[in-house]
């Protein structure tokens, strides 16, 4: 399936600097228009401590025009619903059998009844574990069954990530790992345990600033035969580990839209971006010459991210209001996406590392517009064009033939 690209002229006024969020505006789905009058701008769910080896959530709600209340709903208004993202990524309903973990910070009680009303509320199947009806499972880092204590901001991402697996793969087995805390020692935990559970994919929507010490995480993710998703960032410009790990798929950004009914992208201005200042670069990303980078340049492929064209998502343990239906956006819904992208495919034997969308770029969509700063002397790790950039990568699925 082929997709218009449409070329968006973005200003900015640094050299080097992160673009700013963009606020949210209407946005045509190919099921119920984002068009809640409403609407205002979006705010960061898991806001960054600061604290080196801490990661943060790369999820972002939509907001009132305060900026600051969610603009939850009582019934689904909003945000692209699985029918959307099946058409616009052109993909097949199958994965029946495979196991698509999320790995998250904390414990959000309601995840399997917000999970259940969801599905349902889209007529997806039923998450009873009875042939042939796919199974829901939560454990704790250890793969105990006690939770640990909830966090209402990376509850919200749990949603996410939940809903956004369930609308790319209705028939995987999900299995949510949710760590002890959002440091990278407990994160680290958690995506061993998502392994020794036979995932298949592991989706990580969450990362902190590079720090000099990553590279000792580096085995956790080193995984051969599993793919391993990680947001790039919402920041704009600028490198996040574990994307940076050269053992994972990076997953930038993009804005979705439908105008006159094809399908269109763009990079996202918040999608982040750039070299590892600390990650060697893998021998798979040595064949792509504009990197520009010495190290592990970020991002390897992309999906929608942006608030202004986000998803539907159902979250009750977050809402602060009596609506539990919200719009969401932020690298974190690229991440399960793409994920979830990889047990379609079901080339687990061929998956090392993010070498295999490399050798098969040319099943993606490019991205040739759009961009999240300005880099004068290395314009491809900030501006979308043809052929990898930092934003989006080599671009975004059509089928699953670069997965």
């Amino acid at each position: 399936m082929l997709r218009a690209r449409k070329f968006i002229v973005l200003a900015f006024a640094a050299l080097l600097v992160p673009a700013a969020v963009a606020s949210t505006a209407s946005a045509d789905s190919g099921g119920v228009p984002n068009s809640n009058a409403d609407f205002g701008q979006s705010h960061k769910v898991c806001p960054d401590t600061g604290n080196a080896n801490e990661a943060h959530c790369d999820s972002q709600v939509v907001t009132n025009k305060d900026g600051v209340t969610p603009a939850a709903t009582t019934t689904y208004t909003n945000g692209y619903a699985p029918a959307d993202l099946q058409s616009a990524y052109a993909l097949p309903s199958s994965g029946t059998g495979i196991t698509v973990a999320i790995v998250d910070a904390y414990d959000n009680p309601n995840a399997a009844s917000d999970l259940a009303a969801y599905r349902s509320r889209f007529g997806l199947p039923a998450l009873t574990c009875a042939s042939p009806n796919p199974c829901f499972t939560k454990v704790n880092q250890s793969g105990g069954s006690t939770p640990p204590k909830a966090d209402a901001g990376w509850g919200q991402e749990i949603a996410l990530d939940l809903d956004m697996v369930s609308a790319v793969c209705p028939n995987c087995n999900i299995l949510l790992v949710e760590a002890n805390s959002s440091y990278f020692t407990d994160l680290a935990a958690a995506e061993d345990t998502a392994f020794n559970m036979s995932a298949k994919a592991i989706s990580n929507s969450y990362g902190g600033n590079e720090f000099s010490t990553e590279g000792s995480y580096e085995g956790h993710y080193n995984h051969p035969g599993i793919a391993i998703t990680v947001s790039s960032g919402d920041n704009g410009y600028g490198v996040e580990y574990p994307a940076s790990s050269q053992y994972v798929t990076a997953v930038g950004g993009t804005s979705l839209t439908k105008p006159n009914g094809v399908w269109t992208e763009s990079a996202w201005s918040g999608a982040g971006s750039g070299c590892s200042r600390y990650i060697n670069k893998p021998s798979w990303q040595s064949i792509i010459s504009n990197t520009t980078c010495s190290k592990r340049a970020v991002a390897d492929v992309s999906a929608v991210a942006n608030p202004s064209t986000g998803v539907a998502v159902y979250d009750s343990y977050g809402s602060s209001s009596t609506g539990n239906w919200l719009v969401f956006g932020g690298t974190s819904v690229a991440s399960p996406i793409i994920a979830s992208v990889y047990a379609l495919a079901g080339n687990f034997g061929s998956v090392s590392a993010g070498s295999y969308p490399y050798s098969n770029r040319t099943a993606l969509h490019d991205i040739t517009s759009g961009s999240n700063g300005r880099c004068r002397f290395t314009p491809s790790l900030c501006t979308a064009g043809t052929g990898w950039d930092g934003p989006t990568g080599l671009g975004t699925p059509s089928g699953t033939g670069a997965f």
